[in-house]
C-alpha cells in the first residue's frame, strides 16, 4: 500500500543528494520511522533517519565520495551517522535480529525490507518512505497511524523478550499518540512481562519515563499503567500514595499556560519525602540536579495561601527557590481541582495564584555583612564568628531585609568578645 506524501522537509537538498547516492547500482535507501510516522500525522520532525541496503563500510565509502562526513556511531549494529551540509543523518543497513536477551540483540544485515520491518516495535514505527514521498508500509502501521493504535509488530509477547524496554515505550507512544484505550494484546503482554523491567538498566528506565512524562498530557496512560502493574515496577513509591494529583496538575497546565514539566509531574506522584526521595534518585540514577530538585521540593515546608508577603519573602530568602516553587504548582493546581465543589478551596487557589507571582519575580537581597566585617569590629576567628554571623543574618531577615549595615555592624560591634590581653 503506498501513497506519496510532500513534507517541507523532503525538499532538503542534503537529504536528498544523501538519499541519491545510497541508492545507486541496484541499492536503495529509504526514510524510516518516526519522521514518516510524524509527517502522516503532521505533526514537527526533529531527526531523520534512513534505512539502507548498504553495508556500513559501503555507506562510508558512498557517503565519503559525495563529500559528506561520517561517524561510525553503531558500526557493529549498522548504524553510521553522515553529517551532510551541517546535517546529521542516522544511516542504518536493513537488519535482522538472530538471538536476543531482553536488553541487547545480536543483528545480522540484510536486503529484506519487510524482514526490517517486522523487527521493529510497533507498526506506527515501522513505515519508510522514499526520496518522492511515496509511503512504504509493510506492517499496517498506516492504518493504525489514522485510528491512533498504539500496536506491537506481530507477537507482543515476542517483541517484548526482545527488550523489555519496550513496555515502556508501549506506554509512552500511547501518550503521545494513542487515542481511547490502548491496544488490548499489548496492554495485556505489558503486564505479563512487567518483571522482566528489571532486567534493564536504571538509565534507560528513567530516561523512557522521563520521555513520557514529557507528553502533552500522560495522566491517561499513568492510570493504564498503573492498572497493568507497571508503574508501580517502576515507581514503588506511587503505590500508596496514588497518582490523582496528576489529573490536576495537567489541568492547571493546559488552563494556565505551564509548560509541561516532567519532574513536577513525578512530584505530583510521590510522597513529599526527602529520605525517599533521595533513594528514588539513587536508584533511578537521576542527574544530581535532578536529584537536587526532588530532594529541596521534599524538604521545603507547604505554605499556607493566607500566608503574608513579608512571611513568604523570608520563606523565599531560606528555602530553596525552586523547591518553593514546585510545592506552589501543586498547591494551586490541587485547590483549583476541589474549587469545583469548594468555595473555599478557590480562595486558597487565589492565595497560591498570589504566593507564585511573587516568588517568580522575587529577588534575592544580598546580606550585607561578612566574616571581615566582624573581625573588623572586634570579633575574634573561630566558630563563634559564624554562629554571630548567622545570628545576625537572622535578625535582618526578621526585619525583612530592611536593616541596614550600618546598624547590623553597631550590633556585632556590642556583642564582640573581648580580644586577648585587653582590659
Amino acid at each position: 500500500m503506498s501513497e506519496a506524501i510532500s513534507p517541507e522537509w523532503l525538499a532538503d537538498e542534503a537529504l536528498q543528494k544523501l538519499l541519491a547516492v545510497l541508492s545507486s547500482n541496484g541499492e536503495e535507501a529509504r526514510i524510516a520511522g518516526g519522521a514518516v510516522r510524524n509527517a502522516l500525522l503532521g505533526q514537527p520532525v526533529a531527526d531523520i533517519d534512513i534505512a539502507t541496503t548498504t553495508t556500513p563500510d559501503e555507506t562510508i565509502r558512498r557517503a565519503s565520495e559525495a563529500g559528506f562526513r561520517t561517524v561510525p556511531t553503531g558500526a557493529e549494529h549498522g548504524t553510521i551517522t553522515v553529517i551532510a551540509q551541517g546535517r546529521a543523518f542516522e544511516v542504518t543497513t536493513l537488519r535482522a535480529d538472530v538471538e536476543t536477551d531482553g536488553r541487547h540483540a545480536k543483528v545480522v544485515f540484510g536486503r529484506d525490507w519487510r524482514r526490517d520491518a517486522e523487527r521493529r516495535d510497533f507498526t506506527i514505527n515501522a513505515l519508510y518512505m522514499r526520496a518522492d514521498g511515496t509511503v512504504v508500509d509493510l506492517v499496517g502501521g498506516r492504518a493504525d497511524i489514522e485510528a491512533r493504535i498504539v500496536r506491537f509488530i506481530g507477537d507482543a509477547d515476542a517483541r517484548i523478550r526482545e527488550d523489555y524496554l519496550r513496555i515502556l515505550r508501549f506506554f509512552r507512544f500511547f501518550a503521545f499518540y494513542g487515542k481511547g484505550r490502548p491496544d488490548a494484546d499489548g496492554l495485556r503482554a505489558c503486564a505479563r512481562h512487567k518483571s522482566g523491567l528489571s532486567h534493564l538498566s536504571a538509565e534507560r528506565v528513567w530516561s523512557e519515563f522521563r520521555r513520557l512524562l514529557g507528553a502533552s498530557d500522560p495522566s491517561r496512560t499513568l492510570l493504564w499503567m498503573r492498572q497493568a502493574g507497571v508503574l508501580s515496577a517502576i515507581l514503588p513509591e506511587s503505590e500508596k500514595w496514588g497518582i490523582d494529583s496528576i489529573h490536576a496538575l495537567t489541568r492547571a497546565e493546559a488552563d494556565l499556560g505551564w509548560p509541561a514539566d516532567p519532574l513536577m509531574r513525578l512530584q505530583a506522584m510521590v510522597p513529599p519525602d526527602a529520605e525517599r526521595m533521595e533513594a528514588l534518585a539513587e536508584r533511578l540514577r537521576m542527574s544530581n540536579d535532578e536529584a537536587a530538585r526532588m530532594v529541596n521540593w521534599a524538604q521545603t515546608p507547604p505554605m499556607r495561601p493566607d500566608m503574608s508577603e513579608r512571611a513568604f519573602r523570608q520563606v523565599l530568602y531560606v528555602e530553596d527557590r525552586q523547591g518553593v516553587t514546585d510545592r506552589l504548582h501543586l498547591a494551586l493546581s490541587g485547590a483549583r481541582a476541589r474549587a469545583v465543589e469548594d468555595d473555599k478551596a478557590l480562595v486558597e487557589a487565589g492565595g497560591y495564584a498570589r504566593l507564585l507571582k511573587i516568588a517568580k519575580t522575587w529577588e534575592r537581597p544580598i546580606f550585607p555583612v561578612k566574616g571581615g566585617d566582624l573581625v573588623a569590629v572586634g570579633w575574634q576567628k573561630g566558630p563563634n564568628l559564624g554562629a554571630t554571623l548567622r545570628s545576625l543574618e537572622e535578625e535582618w531577615v526578621s526585619s525583612d531585609f530592611t536593616l541596614q549595615r550600618g546598624a547590623l555592624l553597631e550590633r556585632a560591634a556590642e556583642m564582640a568578645e573581648p580580644q586577648p590581653g585587653s582590659s
